[in-house]
């Protein structure tokens, strides 16, 4: 009986690995993807480590070499490996709720840099027309219906065709965007905090039931004293 349960326990967490695997190289390609198609980092120059593509990089990089750990050690019954993938996940966990925490502790100070960062981003981008900064700004204003950080008054004179409604701007009262760029973010993330927030419980409930799986099949193989010894 107890061999059965450790075979089954065995074969759920190879599976389960797998998925995470899978997920984790899909993740992995959509960060190198955005990183090639979408280059937004000049609009804030200070963060722009901290990037939408860069962070989906740097997470599938981790989840694929995270659940490739807990297959291999679920496959090979190998205590080690299954004590490292507990011990990942657990150092994991603490991330990302330490982090969760920074942001609803910071939230101010977050918005302040953020703010200051689009405008040194804008300034840079003023009078540069054909610049890589330049065209991140006018992608960033088609796509997200807005101009400036603010409003069009940020750009002065020199107001690109970006933010005039349908890019006509050859009249003598161009109706520009009156949305900030700054604004609709905001609003984009507020629109999204439940499903972020749920999506973090969810990662941290598959987290948790790693951890019990990992710990559980580490438990048996040293009862029965099966698989690579540590």
């Amino acid at each position: 009986m107890a061999q059965s349960c450790l075979k089954c326990l065995k074969y759920i967490m190879c599976l389960a690995n797998l998925l995470c695997f899978v997920c984790g190289v899909a993740v992995l390609v959509l960060g190198v993807y955005m990183m090639l198609s979408f280059r937004m980092a000049a609009l804030t120059p200070t963060l722009a480590s901290f990037t939408v593509p860069n962070m989906l990089l740097v997470s599938g990089i981790v989840i694929t070499c995270v659940s490739f750990l807990g297959f291999l050690g679920a496959l090979k019954e190998n205590r080690c490996l299954l004590l490292t993938f507990f011990l990942l996940l657990f150092f994991l966990m603490l991330v990302e709720l330490t982090a969760a925490c920074l942001l609803l502790m910071y939230e101010g100070e977050i918005a302040r840099m953020v703010n200051d960062d689009l405008t040194k981003g804008l300034e840079l981008a003023k009078g540069k027309t054909g610049n890589s900064t330049m065209s991140e700004w006018d992608y960033i204003q088609d796509k997200l219906d807005c101009c400036g950080v603010h409003n069009w008054t940020d750009w002065g004179v020199n107001v690109p065709e970006s933010c005039c409604r349908l890019g006509v701007c050859g009249t003598t009262e161009p109706l520009y965007r009156k949305e900030g760029c700054l604004g609709t973010l905001k609003t984009l993330f507020e629109d999204n905090f439940l499903t972020t927030g749920i999506s973090v419980i969810v990662l941290c409930i598959i987290e948790v039931l790693g951890m019990c799986f990992a710990m559980t099949l580490f438990c048996h193989i040293s009862r029965s004293g099966l698989g690579y010894k540590l």
